[in-house]
């Protein structure tokens, strides 16, 4: 079988940048074009791209509704509710839901999960599981990579005295559920810089925003990566931005 490769000829001003990547980065002409085919614009932009840095991520406080969700989870946790990781049936979903549990662990034992069978609930927040967080006595729920259109399921618990935190990356519906706070770089109304991120790096910034909030260490979330990091390439989400970031270090806590 024979294959015609069509490669792209730089345009003048794509070749100085190239030239310049060559430059102040100490790296191969090759290596420089493929920086420039895939729309770097600087050096810095490509420093960035090659060697991420936890400090380049974004401040967790810029997602909409974040105030109001290390609020809500920190009265849970300083007086004694119980809590159930609500999260879906997929990759990004239950490594949301293992890393969301991780981090809380070390800071209640009131803690349970929930992920709803496939075939019997479907995808996203079910009444079955709203009535087994009501059983248990939970008065605060967190969704993970669901939620964000689920808007009768919401209500309902809110009917049965449940507080909710939605941690969810999908694209909203023409109305938010009513929820303590709606976590989602995709809404209209989001300044967060990144929109790309999965659900389960919602649920990670959420975590990274109580431990910022409260001076937790940092280092505490660094094994939590890896489990962030199956969730980027799980879910085929860009791996450019804070995913590249995230999906780096996460790989080396694998290693």
């Amino acid at each position: 079988m024979n294959y015609n490769w069509n490669i792209r000829r730089l345009t003048a001003q794509e070749e100085a940048l190239q030239q310049q990547l060559e430059r102040e980065l100490n790296i191969s002409a090759a290596a420089a074009r493929m920086l420039v085919v895939r729309n770097i614009q600087s050096a810095e932009e490509a420093r960035a791209f090659i060697r991420p840095s936890l400090d380049k991520l974004h401040d967790p406080f810029l997602m909409k509704d974040m105030d109001k969700a290390v609020e809500r989870l920190h009265q849970a946790l300083t007086q004694n509710e119980n809590i159930l990781i609500y999260g879906d049936y997929d990759v990004d979903g239950t490594t949301a839901v293992a890393v969301m549990y991780r981090f809380l662990s070390p800071l209640t034992s009131r803690l349970d999960y929930y992920i709803p069978d496939r075939h019997n609930e479907g995808y996203g927040v079910s009444q079955q599981g709203i009535d087994y967080a009501a059983e248990r006595g939970c008065t605060l729920i967190i969704t993970l990579d669901c939620g964000i259109k689920a808007v009768e399921k919401l209500a309902y618990a809110k009917s049965k005295g449940i507080d909710v935190i939605v941690c969810d990356h999908h694209t909203p519906g023409d109305e938010l559920p009513t929820a303590v706070a709606v976590l989602n770089m995709k809404r209209e109304d989001c300044p967060y810089p990144y929109k790309d991120l999965s659900g389960c790096g919602v649920g990670f910034k959420l975590a990274q925003a109580y431990t910022q909030q409260y001076g937790l260490p940092f280092d505490n979330l660094l094994p939590l990566l890896q489990l962030l990091a199956m969730s980027i390439a799980s879910d085929i989400v860009p791996i450019t931005g804070e995913n590249r970031i995230l999906a780096h270090y996460g790989i080396k806590q694998i290693r």
